[in-house]
């Protein structure tokens, strides 16, 4: 059998859109005589359409594209299209995540996830309802096993600890199925492929099938898809894999299935984010390449063409341009400077050099005389002389709205440049530097940052090396740096990796050598900081414990901290 892996990159409720690639990548599968061809998941309503599912006419235009899709399909190859089905049921929530089989014309079979993740950004016991059987369909003299995702993520061999009583490879394997299709939607993080291949694999040598894996390429909201379909073997060999980041068709000879072969070794469920010292260039190639592409689709998704930043002459604004001119173009790309009397004149001159490294646009707003207008305006009420955290914070609120206002006069996305670390404890302003519509590297620590950031330059210098080898700094007073107020960005990294992604505990932190005062102090701050977060932009997911929908902590509590008098 010639199966045909259509990785495409889907927009959520663009239903006519997303048929429309359908039609014109099986076109493309039976120019390459392919028996059938598989899709990602949610394909016709872009995977994840959230609470959009509990609108009725959200379904019901779901529905009723994909039984016009397949008429409009007949004499092309058969397709397995991913949908939201209603359910007839009276009980239950009453929508399924189901994979149609489309063939001569019509609908032929429905399969429907049987696994619904729950977990980080994952709700789709929220949403729909968990099948109760397995499908297999007999096409072309093979008899297939249809599933969806996170159905293929259970095999007892392969995790140390199983999230889900069943396991729809088995069952599947046990109706007679010869071979595993599954479509996919498995959002990209730091070092996922490699896991995700290494599953698959573990899959097909457990069950002696072959095993074909579409998944889905491009930006939706936070979450990035790297794509990387794949086939295997009934040994668990690599057949063919697709690109990552880009849409392709992967066209490949489903083997016969084999004898089961003896278990495969364990491995961790979700491994941690590596640090930026254990990741090779490739891995900062992917990064980058995620990080391209989420912005690329939010903002052309969102109906943004341009981009606005404001450039501090630091190194995360500076990254965040690069990233920007790579995701739209240098000329659809503007940066502001907003120096106060505080900025060091090489800040500006290496925002300046940036821009010009990049071609993209530059232009300089000088805030100091509004800063000084809402020091006078507010002196009778401050009565501090206009000095002090709330004087520093003033200016990165006038900056955020000057940026805003630029933004609204010529409909650019403004984007927010402040990373992992600075979010975590709070070292950022609400209504100032935190202002716009998508933090790039809100994902990414500080440590992370500047490992890419030269990176980025290992050909030629892009970012100022002086802005990446300089201090950070905020520059809202004189002489101001981080580690004033932080432990070095070395120091506190690493523990903020262990309270957020690893999700550690004090007791275990300190065995792992974490000064108990330090764990301490970096969990006040992350607690506390919780009400930032909250009215944040955006963040693009790449690691496996993000900022946004799969962090859910809440704003008043008091774990941890001293109880009140």
């Amino acid at each position: 059998m010639r199966v045909a892996l259509a990785q495409i990159n889907t927009t959520v409720g663009a239903f006519a859109q997303n048929a429309a690639k359908v039609l014109e990548w099986c076109s493309r599968a039976a120019a390459e005589r392919a028996d059938v061809v598989l899709f990602p998941e949610l394909t016709l309503c872009g995977y994840s359409p959230g609470d959009l599912v509990e609108w009725s006419d959200f379904v019901a235009e779901g529905e009723a594209t994909l039984h016009e899709l397949a008429q409009r399909l007949r004499g092309a190859p058969a397709a397995l299209v991913g949908f939201v089905e209603s359910s007839p049921h009276a009980t239950g929530i009453g929508r399924s995540n189901s994979l149609a089989f489309l063939h001569d014309g019509r609908v032929q079979v429905i399969a429907r996830k049987s696994l619904l993740p729950n977990y980080d950004v994952f709700d789709e016991r929220r949403w729909f309802d968990p099948a109760e059987a397995r499908t297999v369909v007999e096409h072309a003299g093979r008899r297939l096993g249809l599933s969806i995702c996170e159905d293929l993520w259970n095999d007892e061999r392969f995790w140390p600890r199983r999230l889900y009583a069943i396991d729809p490879s088995a069952e599947l394997k046990a109706k007679g199925a010869q071979a595993i299709l599954n479509a996919s939607a498995s959002p990209f993080e730091i070092g996922k492929a490699a896991l995700r291949q290494a599953m698959v694999s573990a899959v097909a040598r457990h069950h002696g099938l072959p095993v074909a894996y579409c998944n889905l390429v491009g930006g939706n909201d936070s979450l990035v898809f790297d794509g990387k379909s794949l086939v295997v073997d009934g040994n668990g060999r690599l057949l063919a894999q697709a690109g990552g980041f880009d849409e392709e068709l992967l066209v490949a000879e489903l083997p016969e299935a084999v004898n089961a072969a003896p278990g495969s070794s364990a491995a961790p469920r979700a491994p941690a984010a590596p640090a930026a010292a254990a990741l090779t260039e490739e891995d900062f190639e992917q990064l980058l390449a995620a990080l391209v592409t989420g912005l690329r689709d939010y903002a052309s998704k969102s109906g943004f063409t341009k981009v606005l930043l404001g450039l501090s002459g630091g190194i995360d604004s500076a990254l965040c341009a690069v990233i920007a001119a790579r995701a739209l173009g240098p000329a659809n790309v503007l940066g502001v400077a907003l120096p106060s009397r505080f900025n060091a004149a090489m800040s500006h001159e290496d925002a300046a050099l940036l821009a010009r490294n990049l071609a993209i646009g530059f232009d300089t707003v000088a805030i100091e005389p509004i800063v000084e207008a809402y020091r006078r305006a507010l002196e009778p009420i401050l009565r501090n002389g206009g000095r002090g955290l709330a004087d520093e914070n003033l200016q990165a609120r006038v900056r955020g709205s000057a940026l805003m206002a630029i933004a609204n006069q010529h409909g650019h996305l403004l984007l927010t440049t402040g990373n992992k670390s600075e979010l975590a404890v709070g070292y950022c302003t609400l209504y100032g530097d935190m202002n716009g519509g998508l933090a790039v590297i809100g994902d990414l620590d500080k440590t992370l940052v500047f490992a890419l950031a030269r990176h980025v330059n290992r050909a030629r210098e892009l970012i100022p090396w002086r802005t990446i080898d300089r201090p950070p700094t905020a520059e809202l007073r004189e002489g101001q740096k981080d580690e004033d107020s932080l432990p070095p960005y070395a120091v506190l990294d690493p523990v903020l990796r262990d309270l957020v992604v690893e999700r550690r505990g004090l007791a275990e932190q300190v065995a792992r050598g974490t000064p108990e005062a330090l764990a301490r102090e970096v969990r006040r701050l992350l607690l506390r900081s919780e009400f930032k977060r909250r009215q944040a932009a955006p963040v693009l997911k790449v690691t496996p414990k993000a900022f946004g929908s799969g962090w859910r902590h809440p704003l008043a509590q008091r774990f941890g901290q001293t109880p009140p008098r």
